[in-house]
């Protein structure tokens, strides 16, 4: 399915340079925001109390929110839990305070605006729990990067699995740049949507990787770049329909799925952005400079030959 048809081929191949210094610019950059200033990692990851409130009625997330707010909290989470009359309340511990204090005095600001609320129970989560978490993102993080190598290694060549493992990257880091850079709490759900963003880029570098292959088959007389450039260009009708409607999902998410959903959405809508952008304008020059050829994914005719008679 298309929504238009490009007659002649984009040269993308000719502004490779270009782009993938403006790449390697954001990447460093990104890097050097995670250095200086680091994750604003949320309870999960740094330690907290986590308080379960139930209502007689239906809990009003949004008047919980401005309840905490007029008392000064800042940096919790707010949703629900189980039912619509159960929220659960996230709260990171200030220094010299414990967990029985400052659920007592959420407690006093929730009951002053509704006394049908009731504290079911606290619980406090240690940092020891949120080192795992970390450990345990960072290791999904690595096995799902080896894994793509493989699986483009083994399905394509080599140079396809380093290429995309590059560009894939590339993305999770820009979106732990933007993150560090505006101290954007980094939760479990964005640690969900960074994995998601991997999978979902490497998909259109795999899109791309299938093209060139098929165009290897069928140019038999065009260039490297020429056979590139047509992969893109032959793709983008299906870049734009793809990622459009995955964005407008995203989207709807963004605007209308609350503080508990923002951040998740938002780490989406980064790493769709710039994984159109890898996959494209990344993936594929370093494809070739790592010195793709023709022989490396179609046998010769003379091997097959000599194969028939045999």
């Amino acid at each position: 399915m298309e929504f238009f048809k490009i007659r002649h081929d984009i040269p993308f191949m000719r502004h490779a340079l270009a782009f993938n210094v403006v790449s390697l610019l954001t990447f460093l950059l990104a890097v050097l925001f995670l250095a200086t200033k680091g994750l604003n990692f949320s309870i999960e990851f740094t330690g907290g109390t986590v308080m379960e409130v139930s209502y007689e009625h239906g809990a009003e997330v949004e008047k919980i929110r401005k309840a905490l707010d007029v008392r000064g909290y800042h940096d919790y989470s707010v949703q629900n839990f189980g039912s619509s009359r159960d929220v659960l309340i996230r709260m990171p511990l200030k220094p010299g305070q414990n967990s029985a204090d400052l659920s007592k005095a959420v407690m006093e600001g929730l009951t002053a605006e509704d006394r049908t609320a009731t504290l079911r129970r606290v619980e406090f989560v240690g940092p020891q729990v949120g080192r795992e978490l970390a450990e345990n993102g960072a290791l999904a993080l690595l096995i799902t990067s080896l894994g793509i190598v493989g699986y483009l290694a083994l399905r394509f060549e080599w140079k396809f699995g380093v290429a995309a493992i590059i560009a894939n990257l590339h993305d999770v880091v820009i979106i732990l740049g933007f993150f560090a850079l505006f101290q954007w709490e980094f939760s479990l759900p964005v640690l969900a949507a960074v994995l998601a963003v991997l999978g979902y880029s490497v998909n259109e570098s795999v899109v791309i990787a299938d093209r060139i292959r098929e165009n290897f088959r069928k140019m038999r007389k065009a260039s490297v770049t020429e056979i590139i450039d047509n992969a893109i260009t032959r793709t983008i009708s299906r870049t734009i329909i793809t990622h459009g409607c995955t964005q407008t999902m995203v989207t709807s998410m963004l605007v209308f799925g609350g503080p508990a959903l923002h951040y998740f959405a938002l780490a989406l809508t980064i790493g769709i952005c710039f994984g159109i952008y890898s996959s494209v304008l990344v993936m594929a020059p370093i494809v070739r400079w790592l010195g793709i050829r023709r022989e490396d994914l179609v046998k010769p005719l003379k091997e097959k030959k000599e194969e028939a008679v045999v």
